[in-house]
Order: C-alpha cells, then sequence, then structure tokens
C-alpha cells in the first residue's frame, strides 16, 4: 500500500467508534456507543455511521473522500472525536475544515488521529510505562502524538500542546482499534 493510500485508509478508520473506558474495561466485548452496538466483526465504517455521537467525525471522512479507503484491511489504531470534541474548537474551524478547497488540510487534520498498527490501551500504557511515562506515537499524518497514563486514563497530547482523554477505549473493529477521545487533536 501506497504511503497516500495507507494515510487516507487510516484517516478513514476515524469513523469508528465504541469501547469500553480504561478504568471501566469490558471483558472481552464492545459497549454501546452513540446509542449504538459497536460489532468487532464489522469494519471501521459500518459501526461509525451509526453512531449519534460522531456524526460531525463521519461527515468530515466523507468530506475528505475516505470513506471507501477507510474499508481497507488495517489494522490500524483511531483517536476517535466525538461530536462534542468538535464543539470545543473555536467557531467556524469545522465549516470551514469542510470546503472542499480545504481538503488537504482536514485530511491532514483525519490523518493525524490515526496511528498505523492495532494498539490497545494496555498496549499504550505498557509503552508508556517503558519510556519514562511517556510513549510518542507516530501518526499516519507523519507527526508524533504523546501518550500518558494519569489515574485510571490514558491521556494523548499533539504537537500544538492540546490534550485529549481517552473516555472508551479498546472499541475493536475488524481492521482495527478505535479509542473515543473527547478533543480533536491538531497537527
Amino acid at each position: 500500500m501506497k504511503i497516500s493510500s495507507l494515510s487516507l485508509a487510516v484517516a478513514g478508520a476515524l469513523l469508528s467508534v465504541g469501547g469500553a473506558a480504561v478504568a471501566n474495561h469490558h471483558e472481552g466485548k464492545n459497549p454501546m456507543v452513540g446509542g449504538a452496538a459497536m460489532y468487532p466483526t464489522k469494519d471501521i465504517i459500518d459501526n461509525a455511521v451509526n453512531s449519534k455521537d460522531h456524526t460531525t467525525l463521519v461527515a468530515a471522512v466523507k468530506a475528505a473522500g475516505l470513506v471507501e479507503t477507510l474499508k481497507g484491511p488495517g489494522p490500524f489504531t483511531v483517536f476517535a472525536p466525538t461530536n462534542q470534541a468538535f464543539q470545543k474548537l473555536p467557531a467556524g474551524t469545522v465549516d470551514t475544515l469542510l470546503k472542499p478547497e480545504n481538503k488537504a488540510q482536514l485530511t491532514s487534520v483525519l490523518t493525524y488521529h490515526v496511528v498505523a498498527g492495532k494498539l490497545s490501551a494496555a498496549d499504550l500504557i505498557a509503552q508508556a510505562k517503558a519510556n519514562g511515562g511517556k510513549a510518542t506515537l507516530t501518526t499516519v499524518q507523519g507527526e508524533p502524538l504523546t501518550a500518558w497514563v494519569q489515574g485510571p486514563n490514558v491521556w494523548l497530547q499533539d504537537a500544538k500542546g492540546g490534550k485529549a482523554k481517552v473516555t472508551i477505549a479498546d472499541v475493536n473493529q475488524s481492521n482495527g482499534v478505535i479509542h473515543v477521545i473527547d478533543t480533536v487533536l491538531m497537527p
């Protein structure tokens, strides 16, 4: 797979949702997300379109032209912002990103939420512990994210210093895993 194809495939993974909070991890099953059951036998797109909590993310993935790519084999680790996370952005940001002339910037933001490979919350925690408390993850977009554990939660910090908490972890998909986050990360 070419790098650009991988970037697009991983960005699509952002459509996926669901999982278990790190502190309340569900043993062997995926919970309801946005009022919809998440199925580990379905791909990221097939699950994401049913979540009422991720309609903004789904619209962004569609606007970036990443839907078909996201149905690829992966595996991908996706940090999926909720609608409320998008609402935290400055007024007009989402509308601006969704304009056709800003497709490259939108794709950059979406692929910044994706890491190649499948990393569970336990994997993220282990990487952080093995590296002095923080793990550096290279996104498909190319810039790093920093992960660490604080109390029962996994946190992420973006290149601009913004922080997001994983609110639902380990939502398994047929082509990867999703971790729902409460803030949009910016490259």
